[in-house]
């Protein structure tokens, strides 16, 4: 039998969430093995939009001795990201398997057995999940949606205005994306942002310091799900004034959420219509664990059962970058760290002990 000091933890995914768990494995004295589906071990950051930048500066959003280089006051773009999580894994020098892409788990005694899509098995004193939510965009529930004529884009497949250049174009969402994305995309176009409820902007810089500066000194970035749910009722949409004024002056045209589609109109809820060439989702995403199924450790809705990330139904079984796993800042380069601590100090002890099953 493998002695359980020889297994690896296996780290599904070679994102943010990945690399931060990967080093919260190592520096608990135990092997990481990271299986990646991509070529490179920078999770879905060259898939975001061209113009992405994040919405933390970068003195906020390095890795733990693994700052971003430049003036700490600026937003990184998204290639900078890439880059940055290119040289994190390099500087870490744990073992990543690139192109390998997990399609099961399975329990092989208190350890796990990983097999790939391409074939391979791998055993594992412990697993953890950390591949984000970006491959599991949520189409909502729009009625007549599914005849519509005109094309329909997700924001996770959106990449920049020029494709919609002269076109009648709605995006629906309320949130930072859906915003940014409609701004960008009025220069270009006809557009028409559709949101369920009006936008809640919240200043970039009150009192002349970024936003994350207080998030950190008042504890907020810390808040549990629970406090966050009960002061924070609808998506923020951090802003410097400049989407604000664009909505509040009628340049950046909003309105409520239409009512149904029909072929190639939408019919808007005060009962007028108009033909549309494209709709652009900026409606979000679900955690992308299709590969657990099998294992018993998602409820019906395909959503983990977990507290804070450390499953409830399998020891040894965790999860790194779910949206408000424990705070506010759960999923962001600042804070998944955080995460990761915490959920590799349970998986690690149980990892200690693991023992797969024996094979003939």
């Amino acid at each position: 039998m493998t002695s359980s000091s020889a297994l690896p933890v296996i780290i599904i995914g070679a994102g943010q969430s990945g690399l931060a768990t990967a080093r919260a494995v190592r520096d608990r004295g135990l092997e990481p093995l990271v299986l990646e589906a991509g070529d490179r071990p920078v999770g879905s950051w060259p898939s975001y939009y061209d113009s992405l930048r994040l919405f933390s500066p970068a003195r906020y959003s390095g890795f733990p001795g693994f700052l971003f280089g430049g003036d700490p006051d600026r937003y990184p773009a998204r290639d900078e990201v890439v880059d940055h999580l290119a040289r994190y894994a390099a500087h870490l020098g744990v073992e990543v398997r690139m192109g390998t892409r997990v399609s099961t788990v399975e329990r092989a005694g208190s350890a796990f057995l990983v097999r790939t899509a391409e074939g391979e098995e791998v055993i594992g004193s412990a697993v953890i999940a950390a591949t984000g939510s970006f491959a599991n965009p949520v189409t909502p529930s729009l009625p007549g949606l599914e005849a519509f004529a005109g094309r329909v884009v997700h924001s996770a497949a959106y990449r920049e205005p020029a494709d919609f250049a002269g076109q009648r174009v709605v995006v629906v969402g309320g949130g930072n994306s859906a915003v940014q994305i409609a701004h960008e995309l009025n220069e270009v176009a006809r557009l028409t942002l559709a949101t369920r409820e009006p936008i809640t902007f919240a200043a970039q810089r009150p009192a002349g310091r970024d936003l994350h500066f207080w998030f950190r000194v008042s504890g907020f970035d810390r808040l549990s799900p629970a406090w966050l749910r009960r002061l924070v009722r609808a998506p923020l949409v951090l802003d410097t004034g400049t989407y604000r004024d664009a909505v509040e002056s009628g340049r950046l045209e909003r309105r409520p959420m239409f009512a149904r589609v029909e072929h190639g109109e939408v019919v808007w809820s005060d009962g007028s219509r108009e033909s549309v060439d494209a709709l652009v989702l900026a409606t979000g995403y679900r955690p992308a664990l299709a590969y657990l199924h099998a294992l018993g450790a998602l409820d019906e809705a395909g959503m983990p059962r977990h507290r804070g990330g450390i499953s409830t139904t399998h020891p040894g079984l965790g999860y790194v970058g779910l949206e408000l796993q424990r705070s506010f800042s759960s999923n962001t380069l600042r804070g998944v760290h955080r995460d990761a601590d915490h959920v590799a100090t349970a998986v690690v002890a149980h990892a200690r002990s693991a023992r797969p099953l024996a094979r003939a």
